[in-house]
């Protein structure tokens, strides 16, 4: 499957997974974008759910601890431009029985240049690239620096601004998610010694979503564990409970994908990506199928200043 068309699936999968179970929250669409919120003093407090005298936890006791999970994740993502990073994908390509046929794995450094995250390929199946591929990708790196070092103020803030609409559709989408599932309590659970609850999302129904792209929510369902102290989301478990269909039928992910997500906590103050377990089974123009499991693993998170010169291509760049 091309990179581009088979990330961008995988993306979309993650984002339901990281936004849909994790963030549900009763904020009204005009609440601040994310660039602007900050986790007040109280929510550094420790939720604990009661269950009331039937046993079943009150609805808002739930949606208050999503929503601390959902403004703790935005200021997650606002961190992780403070840091470098290893990312590694192992690609099983499986037969039509479910036996794998083919292995293949790349590994990539991901840098912040000028605000912008940048994978430069270092291996493919756990080998380091040749002379060749290696300058090109030194090429690719160094191209996207001339490009930042050459922006003018109105490039720079047309720029700015396409990536500030994006992140705010994306935050409108989450807000369809207040309404797209109904969440209960399962129990608790023990992640890397420290204790989260477990949360069970499904469709809620007669949803109806108000924006088109949120129409896909109702095709998953799955779990969420949450840190007991810091209202973190730790691990995600979500599956396609139906066949989701993209420009009219052009591709198609299929009843059965799952996509199993963790975080770790990095120097003692942010959640990032540790794992991420996808099974796709997808076909594209109605004639080439895809089944195979995906793995991402995040490791060696190493974080720098805005003043910290990075060395690429032989030319120190300061970042931005």
């Amino acid at each position: 499957m091309g990179m581009c068309l088979r990330q961008t699936m995988v993306a979309l999968l993650v984002l339901v997974a990281a936004c849909g179970l994790a963030q549900e929250q009763t904020r009204p669409a005009a609440s601040l974008p994310s660039a602007a919120i900050d986790v007040k003093r109280d929510d550094l407090k420790p939720i604990d759910l009661k269950p009331d005298t039937r046993g079943a936890v009150p609805p808002e006791q739930i949606r208050e601890l999503l929503r601390r999970a959902e403004e703790k994740d935005l200021e997650n993502d606002k961190q992780l431009r403070d840091y470098t990073y290893v990312e590694r994908e192992e690609e099983h390509k499986l037969d039509g029985r479910g036996g794998v046929k083919k292995i293949e794995s790349r590994t990539s450094e991901v840098l912040e240049i000028y605000g912008e995250p940048v994978e430069r390929l270092t291996a493919k199946d756990d080998k380091p690239l040749s002379a060749g591929e290696a300058k090109k990708e030194d090429d690719k790196i160094q191209k996207i620096i001339d490009k930042r070092k050459n922006e003018s103020e109105e490039e720079r803030r047309k720029r700015l601004e396409k990536e500030e609409k994006s992140r705010e559709e994306d935050r409108k989408f989450v807000l369809e998610i207040a309404d797209a599932f109904n969440f209960r309590l399962i129990g608790s659970e023990a992640i890397d010694g420290r204790d989260a609850w477990v949360l069970e999302g499904e469709p809620r129904p007669g949803y109806e979503p108000k924006q088109r792209g949120a129409k896909i929510l109702s095709k998953f369902k799955g779990r969420v564990w949450i840190d007991k102290t810091e209202a973190q989301w730790v691990k995600l478990d979500i599956t396609a409970i139906d066949t989701i269909s993209f420009g009219f039928v052009l591709a198609r992910i299929h009843k059965g994908t799952r996509v199993i997500a963790e975080q770790t906590r990095v120097n003692g103050e942010v959640w990032l990506p540790k794992h991420v377990r996808i099974h796709l089974d997808a076909r594209v123009a109605l004639f080439k199928s895809y089944d195979e499991d995906l793995e991402l693993a995040f490791h060696d998170y190493k974080k720098f200043r805005t003043d910290t010169k990075i060395t690429v291509v032989g030319e120190e760049t300061r970042e931005q």
